[in-house]
């Protein structure tokens, strides 16, 4: 069954990057030009993906406000001219068929996609997750679809993390089946070094069958007295095994400061408008540091 619906968690309270994140959600801070929830609804239209949810929660609005039309804006543009610049925006408001709900409290990923149980319905979907921005020449998320019409079995993107990420992300049980391809047998969510299955961990993006959802209704509360996904996912990994894709785009954390400074830096150098400028203020202040 080709994949058709995706859910964006985006309710996050974004603490790490406060106060930038107090009053905009920080998947609407920008890279370069665009906000980070445009290039992962992007990442999934150029999947096919074509219905998309976008959990979100107080606050958030202004996220619904950016996948909408702008008419004032749009009449000033064709007045003034700017053509170019009206059908960006009019892009922008056409990618998707794009819904939105709210998680009215903080309880975990788990719990926003339980959420989305009626949207999806008995279909297998993507998940996306709204901290993860990644960039690549081959959307991340249609390299999990297409493991996942391959194999048959629910797939996570992967990737080889450092021990002291292992510990604030996920530990993945793996045996290689084929380059950058991956059977998944167990998982563990923010593991003690001691408790860790291999350095693998899942990192932003997710196709998962239905079944999830009745799993995820029964799931206890794990760390940090939240719903996990990744308890969930433990379940179909112990019953069916999954398939772990280490994808090829290169991922930029967007609840971290760092990785925010990072994903401009490095979109910016491949920006048409700005790119030789940005690498001559770099090599300049390169030479001063």
């Amino acid at each position: 069954m080709k994949i058709r619906k995706a859910i964006i968690p985006a309710a996050g309270l974004g603490t790490r990057v406060l106060p930038a994140s107090k009053a905009m959600p920080k998947e609407m801070l920008p890279i370069v030009d665009k906000p980070a929830i445009q290039y992962i609804v992007e990442e999934a239209v150029k999947a096919g993906i074509t219905d998309i949810l976008i959990i979100t929660n107080r606050g958030k609005g202004i996220i619904e406000d950016h996948f909408d039309h702008s008419i004032e804006l749009e009449n000033m543009l064709e007045k003034r001219g700017n053509t170019e610049m009206l059908n960006t925006l009019s892009d922008v408001a056409n990618l998707a068929n794009i819904y939105y709900i709210r998680q009215k409290e903080t309880r975990g990923l788990g719990d926003a996609v339980l959420r989305a149980k009626e949207f999806v319905g008995d279909e297998p979907f993507a998940v996306l997750y709204g901290d993860d921005v990644i960039i690549g020449e081959i959307p991340a998320i249609g390299e999990l679809c297409e493991a996942y019409y391959k194999y048959g079995k629910s797939v996570v993107g992967i990737k080889e993390v450092p021990d002291n990420l292992i510990v604030k992300y996920s530990s993945l049980k793996v045996e290689k089946s084929e380059d950058k391809i991956y059977h998944v047998s167990d998982m563990i969510e923010k593991p003690a070094l001691s408790e860790k299955f291999s350095n693998y961990s899942i990192l932003g993006r997710c196709v998962l069958d239905s079944e999830i959802f009745s799993i995820l209704e029964k799931t206890p509360l794990g760390a940090g007295g939240e719903l996990q996904l990744t308890d969930a996912m433990r379940e179909l990994a112990r019953k069916y095994g999954m398939t772990g894709v280490d994808f090829s785009g290169k991922r930029y954390d967007m609840g971290n400061k760092l990785g925010i400074l990072k994903a401009n830096i490095e979109v910016g150098l491949a920006h048409p408008e700005i790119a030789e400028e940005l690498k001559e203020y770099l090599k300049e202040l390169a030479g001063n540091l």
